[in-house]
């Protein structure tokens, strides 16, 4: 139903793992207009998509976690010693004066390459969250804005009742002062009006804590009004059968399939960091001069290079941090199992309600037709004098049933389309 189009304001850049530091295109939902005012459902949504506080932070998130990987993937500091002596320490050569020592550890081979690409992978999953949890405001937004259409529907169905229970009573009235009816058919008119009109009242109350909901969710004032267009559609998508595969591309999946990769490397790590780390440094020395006596070389300053070998002996720590990961593995992958089973089931029972509203659909507006025709023949019937007033009532309230019905119908269908968009969605990479 909406056509998914590339947002360019406020476009994010970023490099991800494997793309080699390309700028990566942050694809929004269905946006084709230009301007909020236009209060269409896809400038709702564009709204959302730049304003809701929980998004925001989210992608917030993901940009904190791709600062990770400078961090992992740098050397560490190199060190610099400064030593002075208080009582110069006498060399054949001369007095040392003072020495300067610096030192820079490397990390065993490969070590930084695979905690930077761990690091990415989390930030990778980071924004698969993100693109998860925009596909959900979508969802929900789209089930509120229905919401409110049934609801202002059912008003104005009502409101239109309520004029032809007005003009029933003046009907019934008519009759009564003529002599053709009794005044018992009046005030059956008037309880189901006071009826109407309370009922009217209620509706009308709920409308403000729904455009509330919608108005926070788009983080815009709470008493702005939401314009909902007079006509819901929703069309027939095309229903999937195999679902072996069916989801192993939906954010969520993926964002657990990153996360379990960056363990699997984790596991890498741990095993790196465990092998001894190379440092290699200098000394220099700072020699005076001797005056008691001239040898080869007096006062010259002392130059020596060093090797530094770590010796990492106490293992318990590091096999425990390979055993987390692997569990951490091991945890993920029953979690995305579970997702997907999640999935499947939230799919089969969204085709279900979605295939229900077009059925049901179909059969009101059949009987709205006979109905209609029916009410006619009872209305002219009773002007006749040969029906029973209580059955024009009554098929009256049956029509106004069927019509809410049919409201409500399309409310469900919307809902169940936009619930098949969030479980269809794919991840962007």
């Amino acid at each position: 139903m909406y056509n998914a189009i590339k947002i360019f304001k406020n476009q994010p850049k970023f490099p991800l793992r494997g793309l080699g530091g390309i700028f990566f295109i942050l694809l929004f939902f269905g946006i084709n207009t230009e301007h909020v005012s236009a209060q269409t459902l896809d400038a709702y949504l564009q709204t959302a998509a730049e304003n809701n506080p929980k998004l925001k932070s989210a992608y917030a998130q993901f940009e904190a976690a791709m600062q990770k990987a400078p961090q992992v993937s740098s050397l560490p500091d190199p060190a610099l010693t400064m030593s002075a002596f208080g009582k110069m320490v006498e060399t054949r050569l001369g007095a040392q004066e003072a020495k300067f020592s610096l030192m820079q550890m490397f990390p065993w081979f490969g070590t930084l390459q695979a905690k930077e690409n761990a690091s990415v992978l989390m930030a990778e999953a980071k924004f698969q969250n993100y693109l998860n949890l925009r596909n959900k405001l979508f969802f929900d937004i789209k089930s509120v804005y229905a919401e409110l259409y049934a609801l202002e529907k059912t008003i104005q169905l009502k409101k239109e009742n309520l004029a032809i229970l007005d003009s029933y009573r003046e009907l019934s009235l008519s009759r009564f002062k003529s002599g053709n009816a009794p005044m018992v058919n009046v005030i059956k008119v008037d309880i189901k009006r006071e009826s109407a009109i309370t009922e009217i009242k209620l509706l009308d109350d709920m409308l403000k804590p729904l455009e509330t909901d919608f108005n926070l969710m788009l983080n815009q004032k709470p008493e702005m009004i939401v314009k909902v267009q007079d006509t819901l559609l929703f069309k027939n998508p095309e229903i999937l059968l195999d679902s072996e595969d069916l989801f192993k591309n939906h954010p969520s999946v993926v964002g657990l399939e990153k996360q379990k990769q960056s363990y699997k490397i984790q596991q890498i790590v741990a095993q790196k960091e465990g092998l001894p780390m190379l440092g290699l440094g200098i000394d220099y020395s700072i020699v005076s001069k001797r005056t008691d006596a001239n040898p080869e070389m007096n006062g010259q300053d002392v130059i020596m290079p060093m090797l530094t070998v770590t010796l990492p002996i106490f293992r318990k720590k590091y096999n425990a941090a390979k055993k987390e990961a692997a569990f951490m593995v091991n945890s993920l992958e029953q979690e995305q199992e579970a997702q997907k089973n999640e999935l499947q089931s939230a799919y089969e029972m969204t085709v279900y309600n979605l295939k229900k509203a077009e059925q049901l659909i179909v059969l009101y507006e059949k009987q709205l037709v006979s109905s209609e025709q029916a009410n006619k023949l009872l209305i002219s019937g009773f002007s006749n004098a040969t029906i029973d007033f209580e059955d024009v009532l009554q098929m009256n309230q049956d029509i106004l049933m069927l019509q809410t019905q049919k409201v409500e119908a399309i409310k469900n269908g919307f809902t169940a389309e936009a619930k098949l968009d969030y479980l269809n969605s794919k991840s962007q990479e």
